[in-house]
């Protein structure tokens, strides 16, 4: 393959460079395009087919199902490392040997105190508060309680901006959860673990000690691992872009929360379950709705089936469709809307029409079943979707930040009116 490409634009022909990846993608380097040919610029609605970035945390593979962490296949972590471990190497490049990975802890732990009068600014918040809203707005807050800059070249400022929201991040998403439901603002526990302190500051009850269950714990430390980084999403793009103008860490996180909200990105768990909820109120009879989202002059859509960027299968609902039987089994539950979900899981997995399209349950579905069976509230869906993307978000700002990438300003395409005369508003 040429190392040039070509492109004609009426009787002028220009030359651009290719740009080839470790694993042979390849992209055409266009930046001199307006420049060179006089104004002309691509249109891309969605950057379906534009690299916004050279990155070297995450690489995502949807035709064959590959997703890989720092060259790590994400089945070897989520079956091998817990969820601190894949932090650190999204975030510092590799996995920690064990006296990083005990530093790192021991930083976060010694961070995970935040200042009280952030409770102030929850009490602010009416009890039916979205929790993603209560999030986005906490984190951001967090600005105001450290308004020192980070100076990003000083590797000491950036690790300690980095545990600091590490420790602080769990502490704002249980708070969230719990303003919800009427109980004390609690924290965990140094004795504990990262994942075992987010059960424990979510689910404690202010009159009972609460118990680690192991195939819970195992099952969220899987979760927060697949759900860690996804390349160049939404989210993970606004960070990215919001970080370019050097806003700080804690700003950019909180644009990247509120990306995360919209029902197409980290939505879609919710998604599923107030699907699974309306086919019960309908009666359960998920034949039905199975037939109804296959006639396509139907308006039903099936949530948690498919995925955009997966075109053949989601290697994270492989990994979590065990945890979830786990689950399931362990905590025997008895409930209708866990009962239409593995129907509809059935259904989809024996039907020609979705096996032929590829349209498998995804990750969304299984997240959403294993967090209902969790007792975790359908609204909180999302946030525990942030909770285990925050290492990822922390990871690219990072390296946009050190690779002192440009300022993000894409160009448009007007389609506006030309240029009028004005009238006086007598005349109008």
């Amino acid at each position: 393959m040429s190392d040039i490409a070509k492109l004609q634009i009426g009787d002028e022909s220009y030359e651009f460079p290719l740009i080839k990846g470790t694993e042979n993608e390849v992209a055409i380097n266009i930046k001199t395009l307006r420049g060179v040919s006089g104004g002309v610029i691509t249109i891309d609605p969605g950057y379906k087919n534009t690299g916004s970035c050279e990155s070297a945390i995450t690489f995502l593979d949807g035709e064959k199902g590959i997703l890989r962490y720092r060259g790590y296949s994400i089945e070897d972590l989520a079956e091998k490392a817990d969820f601190l471990e894949v932090a650190y190497a999204l975030i510092f490049g590799d996995l920690p040997n064990k006296e990083q990975l005990d530093k790192f802890h021991d930083d976060i732990k010694s961070n995970s105190i935040v200042d009280e009068d952030v409770k102030k600014i929850i009490d602010a918040f009416p009890k039916n508060a979205h929790p993603m809203g209560v999030l986005s707005s906490l984190t951001s807050a967090l600005v105001a309680f450290n308004p020192s800059s980070v100076n990003v070249d000083s590797e000491e400022e950036m690790y300690n901006s980095i545990v600091r929201i590490m420790g602080k991040f769990p502490v704002l998403v249980a708070w969230a959860m719990r303003k919800t439901q009427g109980l004390p603002l609690n924290y965990g526990s140094k004795s504990l673990g990262y994942v075992e302190n987010i059960m424990k500051m979510m689910f404690e009850k202010p009159n009972e000690e609460y118990e680690i269950n192991p195939i819970i714990k195992d099952a969220l430390d899987k979760l927060l691992i697949l759900h860690a980084d996804h390349e160049q999403n939404c989210s993970t793009s606004t960070v990215r872009i919001v970080g370019s103008s050097h806003a700080g860490l804690f700003a950019s996180l909180s644009a990247g929360i509120s990306a995360l909200w919209g029902p197409l990105h980290g939505g879609a768990n919710q998604a599923v379950l107030e699907m699974l909820e309306a086919i019960k109120e309908d009666g359960g009879d998920t034949k039905k709705y199975m037939a109804k989202a296959k006639d396509k002059s139907d308006p039903f859509r099936l949530m948690g089936f498919g995925h955009r960027v997966y075109k053949n299968f989601d290697p994270r609902a492989t990994i979590i469709k065990v945890a979830a039987n786990e689950v399931l089994n362990d905590l025997g539950i008895e409930d209708p809307i866990l009962d239409i979900a593995r129907g509809l899981e059935q259904e989809a997995l024996n039907d020609e029409y979705f096996v032929k399209r590829k349209l498998y349950p995804n990750v969304d579905f299984y997240s959403g079943i294993i967090y209902r069976a969790m007792g975790i509230p359908v609204e909180m869906f999302t946030v525990m979707f942030a909770l285990g993307r925050l290492p990822g978000w922390i990871a690219q700002w990072k390296e946009m930040r050190e690779n002192k990438e440009p300022i993000g300003r894409p160009r448009q395409v007007y389609t506006g009116e030309n240029l009028k005369e004005f009238k006086d508003i007598n005349k109008r």
